[in-house]
Order: structure tokens, then C-alpha cells, then sequence
């Protein structure tokens, strides 16, 4: 079967990129060996969220108790679980209803290249003008004794039952999340992290800040340590690691992933497509195609040139599709691209950090500060909340912008928005916001 376009994966790039070429008449087929639907909306940011609105409940009642509000909630995990499936579930169906309503073929099975231009998926034999490799990204191999033990966030996010105690190893994004979630729904939690603090993306003065956060849900975060092996033993397992000159046991019934993901290149035969890949990252031009294979693209999680966000894997696939249709002229712009973990409170940055303002020669004035008197956080009886903000001298532009408290998940927006049309300090500073909201604060962090 012969196409203009074979997409492989099904997520947030694939079906941006899907739509766009078939709307301009190209024949397209998507391939998937899991439910169609990609990691945001199945196994990651979706249901992760509909889970921390379970927590969320719980940490109000916790923070507010004594100031009025006198309850005793739980998580019913089951019950929650089932709250993220009416989300879930319907997924898969959807997509294919809207593939195939386009016009779009659809293939299950496991996708691998026999050629530049050609794949096999299961029984059926694909050739397709262009290919684009959208397969998102996998936990990162560990090379420990005992990685079969580990499972990943799409088991975590899918179990039926909390297991009572959980190990996270590592110490990034998941972790973060997921400890917030499980520790809330009554397990006991530890996150094991080899570097010397969590959240490596994040300002460490902010991290600070959140690390009280952990405390006080008694997670229990164990820094500069090295899981080196994990134990099946007849009450679950035991997680091994290594501390300065210490060694360091865990028991646990689950042992969570959590130590980085990259993208899921393995298993599609590259070496058939002479498509390059240097330290399990595909070599790509700027315009996102293959520097060996002219016939391939990447996306998204795939291609790991932005941030490994759904934003950037619909931006990256409006990148492609261009290229595709127009000849390559479009190259990604990833400015201002906010990040953020859902822990609870949320942290959340975008732009430069101080360190990477200062090795870049940039003149900047910084704000930093602990806002935990604010109104906005003692309305909550949220003690978490601050900020730091870099501004370009002269200019005015903003370089970037640093919350963690209250609202931080979507203030960061606003910082996005100055960031990406060169909006300056004075801008939002001048911008009259709703009060007594979030936003109010704004013009108080410049």
C-alpha cells in the first residue's frame, strides 16, 4: 500500500500533522502498536491531572482545617481511577472515528522500517513518500540488577488498587507528581533521586521552598543516592541503593520509573531507513527531517529539540506539516514555553534560569522572593509561594519567570505570553488584572 504520508504513533504530533496533510489532499495511514491516542491523553499529562484533582481536595481540607473548615476526606482510589477512565476510555475510539472519517488509514501493530521509504507492520507492507516518526518517548534503561521490577506511569496511572508503599526512583517530573498524588491518597512514599535535589529543571531556590511541601505530606525524598539493584523478596521489594558511603535499603510494594524518559526509537529498524541517531537521539536538520534520510521527520517527543511537551509536539507537527507541503522553510521556535509539575502547590517556569542568563552575557535585573505573607497565598493557608523573575536591563524584556504557590501553573502563562511577543515588564506591570486573583500579582514580581 503506497501513501504520501506514514505517521508512526498516534498522539498529539500525529494527529496534528495527519489532519493538516490530508486537508491539502495527501493520502495518509497512522500506525500505533498501543491504543491510539499517544501519552498525553492516555498514559501521561490528561489523567495525571484528573488525579491531582483528587489531591487537590485533599490538601484544601488539610490547609483550610482550623480556619473554618472542620471535615474528614479521603481518597476512594478505586473511585478516582474510575474517574480518570470516563476520560480515558473513550479515547482510542475517538481518534479512530476521526482518522477514518478523514479519509485517514489506520494500522495496529509495531511499525518497522525495511527500507528508506518503507515499513512492516505486522502482515502489511507500507511504502510512503514521506515518513514521520512520531512514537513519543520510553523510560530511559538503568542497567540495574532488578530493572524488570520497575513499572512505568502508564501502569501507575492504571492501577485498580494503591499499593501501600511506593518507591519513586528518580527525582524529575514524575516523582514530583506522582508522590504528591499517591502520599495524599494514604500511601507511604519515598523518592529515591542520585543528584543532590529534585526537579533539576526547576530554580533550586523555589525548589527549597516546595521541598517543605514534601514534608509535610511525609514523603521522604532521599538525595545524592544511587539505586544500584532491586530485590523481590515474599512481602514485595527492596529497593538497593547507595548513599556518599552509606548503603541504603527500601522496602516497597510498587517501584516506580521515574528517572527520565527518551525517545522510542528502538524498536523501528532505523538502520533499514539510514536514518541516523547519535546518543538515542535522531539526527535531525532544522527543519526537523532526518540529516540522512531526506524522506523522514520527527516530532514531538521523538525528535527531542524542545521541550518535551505536548505544546512543542503540536508545534513541531505544524512545523513538518509545512515542510511537507511547502518545501522546507518552517523551523521550530520554541521561545517561551512554560513548564510545569503538577505537584501541589504547582511549580512552574518559563525562559531562563539565573545561571543560564548569566553564562549568556545578558544584563538583567532579578527579583526573587519568598511571597508567603501575600494575600494570595494566606487566603489559601498555603505557606509555599514565590517567585523569581529576570528582566533585561534597557529593554525591559522579560528573560524569565519562576513561581511555585498558588495559581503558579497558570500565572506562568501570562509570562509566557510577554516572553514569546517580546511583551515588557512595564506591559504586564501596566495591565489592569482581575482582583483578587493570581494575575493581581503580576505586576508585584517585576
Amino acid at each position: 500500500m503506497d501513501y504520501d504520508l506514514i505517521i508512526i504513533g498516534t498522539g498529539t504530533a500525529a494527529m496534528v500533522a495527519a489532519m493538516r496533510v490530508r486537508d491539502a489532499g495527501w493520502t495518509v495511514a497512522v500506525v500505533d502498536e498501543k491504543p491510539f491516542g499517544g501519552t498525553c491523553a492516555l498514559r501521561g499529562c490528561d489523567p495525571k491531572k484528573m488525579l491531582v484533582s483528587g489531591a487537590e481536595v485533599i490538601d484544601a481540607e488539610r490547609r483550610m482545617s482550623g480556619h473554618g473548615v472542620d471535615g474528614d476526606l479521603r481518597i476512594d482510589w478505586p473511585e478516582l481511577i474510575g474517574f480518570k477512565r470516563t476520560f480515558t476510555d473513550p479515547v482510542p475510539e475517538k481518534h479512530e472515528h476521526r482518522y477514518r472519517d478523514k479519509g485517514i488509514d489506520t494500522f495496529h501493530g509495531a511499525a518497522k522500517f525495511t527500507g528508506p521509504n518503507s515499513l512492516k507492520v505486522d502482515a502489511a507492507e507500507l511504502s510512503g513518500r514521506h515518513v514521520l516518526i512520531a512514537s513519543g518517548a520510553a523510560p530511559v534503561p538503568l542497567g540495574i540488577a532488578g530493572e524488570e521490577h520497575l513499572v512505568d506511569n502508564e501502569f501507575f496511572l492504571a492501577m485498580e488498587q494503591l499499593p501501600r508503599r511506593i518507591v519513586l526512583v528518580g527525582g524529575g517530573y514524575i516523582a514530583a507528581e506522582f508522590s504528591h498524588i499517591a502520599a495524599r491518597a494514604g500511601a507511604k512514599v519515598t523518592v529515591v533521586q542520585r543528584g543532590p535535589r529534585m526537579l533539576t529543571h526547576f530554580e533550586p531556590e523555589l525548589v527549597g521552598w516546595l521541598t517543605e511541601s514534601f514534608d509535610s505530606i511525609g514523603v521522604q525524598v532521599m538525595t545524592d543516592t544511587t539505586v544500584v539493584a532491586i530485590e523481590r523478596n515474599d512481602s514485595g521489594f527492596v529497593v538497593h541503593g547507595e548513599r556518599r558511603d552509606d548503603r541504603i535499603a527500601v522496602e516497597a510494594d510498587l517501584v516506580v520509573h521515574a528517572a527520565g524518559r527518551a525517545p522510542a526509537l528502538d524498536r523501528l529498524n532505523l538502520e533499514a531507513a539510514d536514518v541516523a541517531v547519535a546518543q538515542g537521539r535522531l539526527k535531525l536538520n532544522e527543519y526537523l527531517q532526518s540529516v540522512t534520510n531526506p524522506a523522514v521527520y520527527a516530532a514531538g517527543d521523538s525528535a527531542q529539540q524542545g521541550p518535551p511537551l505536548t505544546p512543542v509536539s503540536s508545534h513541531d507537527a505544524k512545523v513538518v506539516a509545512g515542510n511537507l507541503l511547502e518545501g522546507n522553510q518552517r523551523t521550530p521556535d520554541y521561545r517561551g514555553v512554560p513548564s510545569v509539575a503538577f505537584t501541589l502547590p504547582p511549580i512552574a517556569a518559563v525562559g531562563m534560569g539565573e545561571d543560564e542568563a548569566r553564562r549568556s552575557g545578558a544584563q538583567f535585573r532579578l527579583k526573587c522572593e519568598r511571597a508567603s505573607r501575600w494575600y494570595t497565598a494566606r487566603r489559601l493557608a498555603e505557606p509555599v509561594y514565590g517567585y523569581k523573575t529576570l528582566v533585561e536591563e534597557g529593554t525591559g524584556r522579560i528573560l524569565g519567570a519562576h513561581l511555585v504557590g498558588p495559581h503558579a501553573d497558570e500565572i506562568i502563562n501570562i509570562f509566557a505570553l510577554a516572553i514569546r511577543h517580546n511583551l515588557t515588564a512595564d506591559d504586564l506591570k501596566s495591565t489592569m488584572f482581575a482582583y483578587p486573583t493570581g494575575a493581581s500579582d503580576v505586576g508585584y514580581m517585576l
